[in-house]
């Protein structure tokens, strides 16, 4: 039996488990559960954490894409902090990537606009288009070519630091600070399991067919669900919402409006394409507003699951 992904969203919100949609994640479904901890003393900055750039509250893409009118291949970089970083990646036509793959970490991107071919060592190539989530794992040499007359645009999120490594048959692009040696690896590629799928077509899997709540991906230093529901209510400002002690939480806007009440900032709505980022340690909280009939939210993060500290209900 399919759950709706309200019900889904309340029943993890209270800590109930719930098992992922094998439609996402093949035979071998993985549980969901977030325990309480009950009320604790949790380490919280003095000062209202700063916003250093490029992060910032909320990048709306129609500013992006205004920033860079005109051009075809341009990268806007988004979130840095000391975990993970993102960027907007826009590819002219007809252009490619060298194969290029990573050494110990997965590389996730969101296909916004446009049409690319992806092609991951291991697995059969694909053509992704608005609403795909694309999961590189580790090792994996990988390809991406912008297809049709306008540009493919991307958001990619890797692992903070990440340098990209190449095949003996490429000529690696320079690295500031670094000397690209031919070298003898080892281990080979990471045998993705079925809990972390090569992709997710939004629009098709979930909208479309209606799939049920699930992470996208998920080890121990990535974390990203999909997160669908009704627009609702907004809180009041007295809901704070919770706060994470040393790790930044990002969100790519899928699909409608998501309402952002974030520490030291009045309320906000995010749309399709904006990327909103709650530095760590500052209270943040988000909703389905109520401007649109549905909303998703795609939340990027390090560790999963990252403790959420909330207001004690006394």
């Amino acid at each position: 039996m399919k759950m709706r992904w309200g019900i889904a969203a309340a029943l993890l919100a209270a800590g109930v488990t719930v098992s992922a949609s094998a439609q996402f994640l093949g035979k071998s479904e993985m549980p969901v559960t977030a325990p309480k901890l009950g009320t604790i003393w949790s380490p919280k900055p003095t000062r209202l954490p700063a916003y250093v750039a490029p992060n910032k509250p909320i990048w709306r893409l129609a500013e992006i894409l205004a920033a860079h009118k005109g051009k075809a291949a341009w990268v806007q970089p988004i979130v840095r902090n000391n975990d993970q970083e993102a960027d907007y990646i826009s590819m002219a036509p007809g252009t490619k990537t060298k194969p290029r793959f990573y050494a110990d970490d997965r590389i996730v991107w969101i296909v916004q606009d446009g049409s690319m071919k992806v092609t991951i060592d291991g697995y059969p190539p694909f053509v992704a288009t608005k609403g795909f989530m694309v999961n590189v794992p580790f090792r994996h040499v990988y390809t991406i070519e912008s297809l049709g007359d306008k540009p493919s645009l991307r958001f990619e999120v890797r692992q903070a630091g990440a340098i990209p490594l190449y095949p003996a048959t490429e000529t690696p692009d320079p690295v500031p600070g670094f000397t690209y040696e031919r070298v003898s690896a080892q281990p080979g590629p990471n045998k993705e399991t079925e809990s972390n799928p090569i992709y997710v077509d939004f629009w098709k899997q979930v909208v479309q067919d209606g799939g049920t709540p699930s992470k996208f991906v998920w080890d121990d230093h990535f974390t990203s669900n999909i997160l669908r529901g009704k627009g609702a209510p907004v809180p009041p400002d007295s809901n704070l919402g919770h706060f994470h002690i040393r790790m930044t939480e990002f969100w790519f806007i899928m699909e409608g409006r998501i309402g952002y009440k974030l520490e030291g900032m009045p309320y906000f709505v995010a749309d399709q394409g904006d990327v909103v980022t709650a530095v760590a340690g500052r209270w943040h909280r988000a909703g389905n507003d109520p401007s649109a009939p549905m909303s998703t939210r795609i939340p990027f993060n390090p560790r999963p699951p990252i403790l959420h500290n909330f207001q004690p209900a006394d």
